[in-house]
């Protein structure tokens, strides 16, 4: 039994538990074995997952004989003493982060990690830097001489072995040494240790390897080469960080972040050989932590090229001398009086140029305010009220000393838009979020890296030469053009790149020769100059910065310059500016999409892929770019569903979940009907769309387009039946179109009357042609629907007074509606055959008959037309001779 003292008795008022961070590996279990030793009668909890080979251990060790307990289990409100091991961050924890701030709560931390700003504080603090946090317990059950059993022994050996790389890593201390032997002596069994440290891979594991090996890529970061690799997987795949140990070792690397995106979660583990590159410090920009050696971090909410781009900003910051508030304020801070008026607050912000301002009193810090507020109060007239009414008062400060990491966390994660440094109670100076993102981004920008034309840096950008692939999968005038649209932008000093799906679809082996080109320069002055030098012409939209040139020949390329699009509410239309070739496929929709081939003489043929649209297009997988994707555009919902159907692919687990955010946050309600439409339409044109219009109902789309849509199995059959008949309707070759569109979306309104009919045209902005269909037609057929069902022995004639005022589209509605055969055979009699029909003889012919003109020509024509219908004519004579025995000439 362990001595009695603070440190180890059992809390009398409740329950002591034991837990460590969330992805806890073999050192994280073994400190809570450990820990259990100093406490007997604790509950052991894991905050959340753990690895894979961890849980196997778990189930063929001696655990089940520990009080291992599930955190649903336990009321949090009953816990009195929380002991951490192999961490002190709160947002390490899980949902225990929740009752650390409680107050009487005892916090008792054993860690090994670096201290961080962040880092909880305990009634009980015992943190060395060791190389294993097991190291740190194991001498205290030494020291007070409590016993461990060959079995613990064996799993604490396990912990310690794998956070010391066996005593590889630098991280590696004395004390770790000291600790092994003493856990060897206990009877620790290094056979044990041996095999599943040096475990087998699976397949899914060496797949994945491969991906990693070759997704490598390498960046001179400060002068440090630090190499990145991103892989992808909706399933998750254990031991992601033994895979990372595996690939520094193959190809010897000094520093390696690894990024993998697998679920709905980003697992990013890095480690370092270098003392430049601490990877404790920069996987705690993304909510993880560690050593300088080895870490890692669990990111939610963000796809893998959102955290690939925030992990390169934070390399440059980062590997960077450290920088101190001192560095970056600066000073004097402007200012004003809490007396001033907004007006003159608002002068002064114009004057200086800044966008936020100090409130200051004697020098003493009172608020700040920004434009923004300023310019509000000015709009509601309040121009002479003084600025103390409406500036801020809880805000945060640094002194000059604070690092940067404190800078960043006060700046952006509480988005402050300006920082006072603050001097034993004086304002010495502030820091803007200009400043911090100049030093982010290491070059003055106003926008981060990851925005920063491309012609300047191109940091992790993918790159490959494919001309030879071109020139398997395009005709030989395709490549020719592309040429030549090169070295006109080369004569201009522009860049020019194919885009979109035209490149998209080279990689899927799809047929699409509809070229779209985006300039780095003024597409529409390059669009001009390639209608010169092709002899074709152009059509321009200067508002837009985009032209059509037309070849003699008909063909088409659309031309764009490079630009960058924000949107200033969810739904609008956007608001366009120039850019770079990154800025330009950053806008874009998905990632498969952000694909671009160079066409300039020099480097024609140069794949370029920024934001892993290879790696999606091979795993068939729909991904957005940022998680605001879908608020900017919800139209790109629909086409998300439309691409996954249309290629077989699937919607990755993140945008499916941003999708059901667009829709419960009902981002569509300021969405154009024309825009609406416009998807809609693209859609029910695919070849086989019932699968998308599935997906739609699933994701609960089809009340966007209008609540009344109901789908179930009858909808499901009909719209089969719908494809059937279309297929059947495509199959005769008739000169006289459809649009297919039209019969899938009647389908989807059968249960609609005409006012839910008008109501939905009228919300998709649909033309009076559409209208007619779409309310009266629909309504006609119906009824027709109906009377052809009830009639027996029905003639031709009659068939065709009561279809021949229909469009196409309404008589396969009909046809695909239909339930009898009969009435099925009886549209695609009207539809093949009867449709067609006419009479021989005319006005003329009855003329020369001796028939007065008048109203007894319509109904004589109208006679010989049934007969023909109906089968008792066929030729010129049989009318002739129908028409004497039926009508007398009246002289």
């Amino acid at each position: 039994m362990p001595a009695k003292d603070d440190t180890i008795q059992r809390s009398s008022q409740g329950l002591t538990v034991i837990t460590t961070h969330v992805n806890a590996d073999f050192d994280a279990f073994a400190s809570m074995l450990a820990a259990q030793k100093l406490y007997p009668g604790a509950l052991a909890i894991f905050p959340g997952s753990q690895e894979k080979n961890l849980r196997d251990f778990f189930v063929k060790s001696m655990v089940y004989l520990y009080n291992i307990v599930k955190i649903k289990d336990i009321d949090l409100n009953a816990i009195s003493r929380l002991v951490l091991v192999d961490t002190r961050q709160a947002s390490r924890i899980g949902k225990l982060a929740d009752i650390v701030n409680r107050p009487g709560l005892e916090i008792h931390i054993y860690d090994h990690h670096p201290p961080m700003p962040d880092d909880l504080s305990g009634s009980v603090e015992i943190t060395r830097m060791t190389g294993a946090t097991v190291t740190i317990l194991t001498k205290i059950l030494r020291d007070k001489k409590i016993p461990i059993t060959a079995e613990e022994a064996t799993i604490m050996a396990l912990g310690l072995y794998e956070d010391t790389g066996s005593f590889t890593f630098s991280s590696t201390t004395e004390d770790d040494y000291l600790a092994a032997s003493y856990l060897l002596s206990n009877g620790a069994n290094l056979n044990v240790v041996s095999d599943i440290i040096t475990r087998e891979m699976t397949p899914e594991q060496v797949s994945l390897l491969n991906d990693m090996i070759e997704g490598v890529t390498h960046h001179t970061v400060n002068g440090v080469d630090v190499a990145v690799t991103t892989v992808s997987c909706d399933t998750y795949i254990g031991d992601f960080a033994f895979l990372v140990h595996k690939l520094k070792d193959m190809q010897n690397l000094d520093v390696i972040f690894a990024l993998a995106s697998m679920e709905n979660r980003v697992y990013m583990v890095a480690r370092s050989r270098l003392p430049e590159v601490d990877a404790g410090e920069i996987t705690m920009a993304f909510g993880g932590g560690g050593h300088p050696s080895a870490a890692s971090a669990t990111i939610r909410g963000q796809t893998v090229i959102q955290v690939e781009e925030k992990l390169f900003a934070v390399l440059n910051q980062l590997i960077n001398p450290k920088r101190s508030a001192r560095d970056l304020a600066s000073t004097p801070a402007i200012h004003v009086e809490p007396d001033v008026t907004l007006k003159e607050a608002n002068e002064l912000l114009t004057r200086y140029n800044v966008n936020v301002l100090a409130v200051l009193e004697s020098d003493n810090l009172l608020g700040i305010i920004s434009r923004q507020v300023i310019e509000k109060g000015l709009h509601h007239k309040l121009e002479h009220v003084p600025v103390r009414e409406y500036m801020t008062t809880e805000i945060d400060t640094v002194s000059p000393d604070a690092p940067l990491s404190e800078i960043q966390e006060k700046i952006i994660g509480n988005k402050q838009r300006l920082l006072p440094v603050v001097e034993k109670g004086r304002v010495a100076g502030v820091i803007t979020r200009t400043d911090l993102l100049n030093v982010l981004v290491s070059e003055p920008a106003r926008i981060p890296e990851f925005v920063v034309n491309s012609k300047d840096r191109r940091p992790h950008v993918r790159e490959r030469n494919v001309t030879k692939f071109l020139t398997e999968r395009l005709p030989k005038e395709i490549i020719e053009l592309l040429r030549a649209v090169g070295k006109v932008a080369d004569s201009l000093k522009f860049n020019a790149y194919a885009v979109g799906g035209f490149v998209r679809d080279i990689f899927l082996y799809q047929e699409n020769l509809d070229i779209d080109v985006v300039i780095e320069g003024n597409g529409i002055e390059f669009a001009r100059a390639l209608t010169v030098s092709l002899d074709g012409r152009v059509r321009a939209h200067e508002k837009f910065g985009t032209a059509v040139v037309i070849l003699p020949d008909g063909r088409k390329i659309d031309v764009a310059t490079a630009r960058l699009e924000y949107y200033k509410s969810p739904g609008a239309l956007p608001t366009v500016e120039t850019g770079s070739i990154k800025l330009d496929l950053y806008r874009r929709d998905f990632t498969i999409n952000t694909l671009a081939i160079k066409l300039n003489p020099r480097g024609f043929g140069t794949l370029i892929d920024f934001f892993g649209a290879q790696k999606d297009l091979k795993q068939k997988v729909i991904r957005v770019l940022h998680n605001l994707s879908f608020v900017e555009d919800p139209t790109r919902v629909f086409r998300a569903v439309r691409f996954e159907q249309r290629f077989g692919f699937k919607i990755g687990k993140l945008a499916s979940a941003l999708i059901e955010n667009a829709v419960r946050m009902d981002f569509f309600r300021e969405l154009s009907g024309r825009r609406l439409f416009s998807e809609l339409r693209l859609i029910l044109e695919e070849d086989k769309p019932v699968m998308a219009l599935r997906r739609l109902n699933e994701y609960k789309l089809l009340k966007v387009i209008h609540p009344k849509i109901v789908y179930n199995s009858a909808m499901e059959a009909l719209l089969h039946s719908v494809d059937k008949v279309l297929t059947w309707y495509h199959l005769l070759f008739l000169e006289e179109p459809c649009k297919q569109w039209m019969v899938y979306l009647l389908a989807l309104m059968k249960s609609f009357d005409q006012d839910v009919a008008r109501a939905l045209c009228d919300r998709l902005e649909l033309t009076q042609q559409y209208r007619k269909i779409l309310i009266n037609e629909k309504t006609k057929a119906e009824d027709r629907l109906g009377w052809m069902a009830s009639q027996r022995n029905l003639k031709n004639s009659e068939l065709y007074r009561k279809l021949r005022s229909f469009h196409p589209e309404t008589l396969l509605y009909i046809m695909a509606s239909a339930t009898h055969k009969p009435v099925k055979r009886a549209v695609s009699n009207y539809i093949t055959r009867l449709r067609s029909i006419k009479t021989l003889l005319s006005g003329i012919d009855l003329k020369e008959m001796g028939f007065e003109p008048g109203p007894v020509y319509r109904e004589i024509l109208t006679s010989i037309l049934d007969a023909r219908l109906n089968g008792e004519v066929k030729t010129r004579v049989e009318e002739v001779e129908f028409v004497r025995k039926s009508w007398e000439v009246v002289d």
